[in-house]
């Protein structure tokens, strides 16, 4: 929503996966909230601290998402179904709709449930939504190779 708690930790981590596998040259990622809350912003500090802690570096400032990015990126995944309304609320036309994904529809454990925000609570929060992405992510990056015959150069 705000970009500076999931979604910049979902695209440090996918990064991340991506060069672990040597995939990093396969993709083009970015971050994006749907609202303008905090345009030109790092991550919330929290979302740093857990990312560190777990081994991520996160390197990001916050932005919106515009139209442009529903034709310019393959894949738009979203944290939870009202970041999905909002970014399918730009698609009009309804042409883009097969690349709006909710993030959790990659999670095994609870397939198709939002990633709660972990703006409002404790810090426990920013854990369990690390480990929810990092189990989204590597389901997701899975399926780009499997879906786009990419060999992981491991």
């Amino acid at each position: 929503m705000g970009n500076i708690c999931r979604s910049p930790l979902a695209m440090a981590l996918f990064k991340q996966q991506a060069k672990e596998k040597g995939l990093e040259e396969a993709f083009l990622t970015d971050s994006c909230g749907t609202s303008n809350y905090h345009i030109g912003e790092p991550p919330d500090r929290r979302t740093t601290m857990n990312a560190e802690d777990n081994g991520i570096f996160i390197r990001h400032r916050a932005r919106q998402l515009s139209k442009d990015d529903l034709s310019y990126f393959d894949y738009i995944l979203a944290m939870d179904a009202e970041n999905v309304r909002a970014v399918a609320s730009l698609d009009l036309s309804g042409q883009y709709e097969d690349k709006i994904k909710l993030m959790r529809e990659f999670d095994v454990q609870y397939k198709g449930a939002d990633v709660p925000d972990p703006y409002f609570g404790e810090e426990d929060g920013f854990q369990e939504v690390f480990d929810i992405l990092k189990r989204s992510v590597t389901n997701f990056l899975d399926f780009l190779e499997k879906e786009h015959s990419l060999v992981a150069k491991r």
